[in-house]
């Protein structure tokens, strides 16, 4: 099959080129793929990966055989799927349990950015708990899993404080619904009863000095590349102590075909926006590598299979 393949050479270390074709396992549906979505962990992933390997999380397309024990979608079905790796092949095998199926209403395209950013966002701002009347901070927000939180918190009925470092990405942060923009944590005021953090490093550190008593910071990505350093007793002490999460530990990925379904619903429905700063043929891979690589993207890119 044709695929997007690590090659040491080529920019961000991804071209086309060919591999084999995946067999479906035991409650595996094969997916003829016609859209994948590129995240900045799977930049990370093509470096530590084997040349010929093929990676990528997210992927979108119609189902070309259904699972051999009769469970999932039938032949012929619109689906989106989260896999390890596999998702930047013309074709992939998916478990029933991580496939959903897409509405008529909703772009195949789109759908396949909803797995890995709008599905990390999601369980950050479920394992908060309730977000009516709270105030919640996004850092990072002008990027694919901020953008998502931004919306999907005010959904929730927070106070939205989104973080961006440009003028232009605290402006597309606003239009998709935060009641406030800054940009930088250090120029927030008032306490916040969590923190969705994408950046780590010194921000995830003046985040949490800003939590409220009782409030969560929900860690879900480490842009910066730096540590996070905490002052010494910051943790102990309170009443009602702070906390800082990881989406990554304990059950959260385990009804991952329920959460797509819900996200699918918002954005059948309007209430969610699928917000796309770059779309194009997967053979334009080095063009979104360097889009995102160089932090220029706004939202999401789409790589349309062709």
């Amino acid at each position: 099959m044709r695929a997007l393949i690590v090659d040491p050479g080529a920019p961000g270390r991804l071209r086309l080129g060919e591999a084999p074709d995946p067999e479906p396992g035991p409650g595996q549906l094969l997916v003829e793929v016609r859209h994948t979505s590129l995240n900045a962990a799977e930049l990370w992933f093509a470096q530590q990966a084997a040349p010929g390997e093929v990676i990528g999380f997210d992927a979108a397309g119609v189902v070309v055989a259904a699972a051999a024990d009769g469970t999932g979608p039938a032949v012929g079905s619109r689906v989106v799927g989260f896999a390890e790796g596999g998702g930047f092949g013309a074709l992939r095998a998916m478990d029933v349990a991580d496939v959903a199926v897409v509405p008529e209403a909703v772009d195949l395209g789109e759908a396949a950015t909803l797995p890995v950013a709008a599905g990390t966002a999601l369980r950050a701002l479920d394992q908060a708990g309730p977000l009516l009347g709270r105030r919640v901070l996004v850092t990072g927000a002008s990027g694919g899993v901020g953008g998502f939180a931004v919306q999907l918190a005010r959904l929730g009925g927070a106070h939205v404080v989104a973080v961006a470092g440009s003028a232009d990405g605290r402006g597309w942060v606003a239009d998709l619904g935060a009641h406030e923009t800054v940009g930088a944590v250090d120029r927030v005021t008032d306490p916040v009863d969590v923190v969705v953090d994408t950046v780590g490093g010194d921000q995830l550190s003046a985040a949490y000095a800003l939590l409220a008593a009782g409030g969560t910071l929900q860690s879900i990505g480490w842009a910066s590349g730096r540590e996070a350093v905490l002052p010494v007793g910051s943790t102990l002490g309170a009443r009602s102590p702070k906390a800082i999460v990881s989406v990554y530990n304990g059950g959260g990925l385990t009804d991952r075909q329920a959460q797509l379904g819900r996200l699918l619903l918002l954005v059948a429905d309007g209430r969610l926006r699928v917000p796309v700063g770059w779309r194009g043929p997967w053979g334009k891979i080095a063009d979104a590598v360097e889009a995102l690589a160089g932090r220029s993207l706004r939202g999401k890119a789409i790589l349309d299979v062709d």
